[in-house]
């Protein structure tokens, strides 16, 4: 039988997770990588420099439209990418490719107790100029993997640079 609505009736409480995604933008340009500075307001990682990404919402699962049915399962493709372009253009005015790269995941509980799954990306910068996004963000910079070193950032976000432009500088060895 298949699902009428999203919710959390039938959950194993113990199974519940926030799923956030963040993307590693990659401008080929200059070979640098943006981070953005998180508001002195917000609940997790304040005044701390992240790269943009957030949280799947039920929102996104419109189960009146799933891209296919697989039996009585609803699926919804491309979410984490579709994820990843709202929020790269929400949080800095900027476009993001398609391609996404694996970087890695991290699993953590915030101070509010909530449990999350952290799945990170890295993609190449298409187009526009860095607008920040109102109350969520005070500061950004475009950055390599010496430069980010002297940025306050969150745990692992200088390796996950140092990573991507590794990757895209590889891939692009690779072409020439």
């Amino acid at each position: 039988m298949k699902a009428l609505k999203i919710s959390l009736d039938n959950a194993k409480q113990n199974k519940l997770f926030y799923f956030v995604a963040n993307v590693i933008i990659y401008r080929d340009s200059d070979k640098r990588c943006l981070i953005l500075k998180r508001s002195s307001t917000e609940k997790v990682h304040p005044d701390k420099y992240c790269v943009p990404g957030g949280k799947l919402e039920w929102d996104d699962l419109d189960i009146d439209h799933p891209t296919r049915m697989n039996g009585d399962v609803f699926d919804f493709e491309n979410k984490v990418e579709e994820l990843l372009k709202r929020e790269a253009k929400e949080e800095s005015n900027i476009n993001i490719e398609k391609e996404l790269i694996y970087i890695n995941s991290v699993a953590f509980v915030r101070p509010d107790e909530i449990p999350v799954i952290l799945l990170k990306f890295a993609a190449k910068y298409k187009s526009g100029e860095v607008e920040l996004e109102n109350g969520s963000f005070t500061d950004y910079a475009w950055v390599n993997e010496e430069e980010v070193k002297n940025f306050d950032c969150i745990k692992g976000i200088p390796e996950e640079i140092g990573q991507t432009i590794d990757i895209y500088q590889k891939l692009e060895n690779s072409i020439n």
